[in-house]
């Protein structure tokens, strides 16, 4: 079940991840084209909504993966 602090959560940083992304991976395909600003609109606006998506799917997974990995640390200090 989706609580609001998990939306929230996913709206926010899915909204600076995919802004990040699609900045650095436009600017690499086009370069400072004329157009780039709509260009990277453009992509963006793909992104957001499976950015968001993504994050709600695999947050809970990456929360169990990273209990995990943090144990398995925890065992192999001295």
């Amino acid at each position: 079940m989706i609580n609001l602090p998990s939306l929230v959560f996913a709206l926010v940083m899915g909204l600076l991840m995919s802004l990040s992304i699609t900045l650095a991976t436009t600017f690499v395909r086009v370069g400072l084209a004329e157009n780039f600003c709509w260009v990277w609109l453009e992509v963006w606006l793909v992104a957001y909504p499976v950015a968001i998506a993504c994050i709600l799917i695999y947050r809970p997974l990456a929360s169990k993966i990273t209990t995990k990995v943090l144990a398995k640390l925890a065992l192999n200090k001295p």
